[in-house]
């Protein structure tokens, strides 16, 4: 029987070889609702502040180790890294870390604009990566290389997810022009992508190892209506909510597929939810602002959120203590 190589075994024996891309969601899901804390302050809820503080504190320092943590990975497990930049998966899942970057750039900007040229720089250099990444996604998806399996809803980050959060990142900014143009690259790839990932999703069930991930399905039209709501702040509110609207439907058609997703043990892939949550409480503030309507209507959708994003940290570090947050060793 033929040996795998010995850099291989001790790869699938080594905590930091097992470190998943997935772990990027949850620093990226912070920062997004650090961002709804933050538009609830003009609303005259000043707690947006504090907490919009802390949580992005947390994210950000969150982020940077994993940053660190990968930079170390890849010098040691190059080759395994190759393997999963390949997947179709793991590959875009690995799209999260850029899309953190730009959410994070997005959110600083407008508060240090002395730093615009570097803000602008560090800015089309992530989308150079980001756009790499995109560019293979959507070469094979066009040419029919990954396998009906494999097109889930994690095929969203590379392409759309980046355009769409790149565009938020250009307009704070200040370069409308280019996140326009942005956006629509982004909407171009949701129509490309939108049949095959739905055709698969109507077809079977995802497999059991994927379903953490199926908060992903929510983020396109969730991201957008925060990309439109931000982009275009004299839009009516009555816009708005039609983006709203549009973003709850495939929150409902997840939701309605709740026995599937929680027959699965409990994993950092849920996280998946939380980004798409915030950005639709958002887009949900600025509806409240835009419509003169009561401040605690806002106020209760990040709430709601927030409860959603502290039950996965409680369950997230569960698993930490107990050592499961990592897969297991094969």
């Amino acid at each position: 029987m033929s040996q795998r190589p010995a850099t291989m075994r001790r790869a699938e024996l080594s905590w930091l070889a097992r470190l998943p891309p997935g772990l990027f969601a949850i620093p990226f899901g912070l920062i997004g609702l650090a961002g709804a804390w933050q538009r609830l302050v003009p609303l005259g809820i000043t707690i947006g502040n504090p907490v919009s503080l802390y949580l992005f504190g947390i994210a950000f320092c969150m982020f940077m180790l994993l940053l660190m943590l990968w930079l170390f990975k890849t010098a040691l497990h190059f080759q395994l890294v190759r393997q999963q930049w390949q997947h179709p998966v793991q590959g875009a899942l690995l799209a999260l870390a850029p899309m953190t970057l730009l959410l994070a750039i997005a959110t600083v900007a407008p508060i240090v604009p002395g730093l615009a040229i570097i803000w602008l720089a560090l800015t089309l250099i992530t989308l150079l990566l980001a756009f790499a990444m995109a560019w293979r996604l959507v070469t094979r998806v066009s040419s029919g290389e990954i396998a009906r399996e494999m097109i889930t809803p994690a095929l969203y980050l590379p392409a759309l997810g980046s355009a769409f959060v790149g565009a938020l990142t250009l307009n704070a900014l200040d370069l409308p022009g280019l996140a326009a143009l942005l956006a629509g690259l982004g909407g171009g790839a949701w129509f490309l992508l939108e049949t095959r990932v739905l055709r698969g999703l109507f077809a079977a069930p995802l497999p059991p190892a994927l379903r953490a991930n199926v908060g992903i399905e929510i983020s396109p039209a969730a991201i957008g209506s925060l990309m439109v709501a931000s982009m275009w702040p004299g839009l009516p509110v009555e816009v708005v909510l039609l983006c709203v609207g549009i973003a709850c439907a495939p929150l409902l058609a997840v939701l309605s597929r709740w026995r599937s997703w929680t027959a699965v043990p409990f994993s950092a892939g849920f996280w998946s939810f939380s980004f798409p949550l915030a950005a639709l409480a958002s887009a949900i503030v600025e509806a409240v602002r835009r419509g003169n309507w009561l401040p605690e209507v806002a106020l209760a959708a990040v709430l709601t959120v927030s409860l959603v994003v502290a039950f996965l940290a409680a369950r997230t570090l569960l698993l930490l203590a107990s050592g499961r947050l990592l897969p297991a060793a094969e």
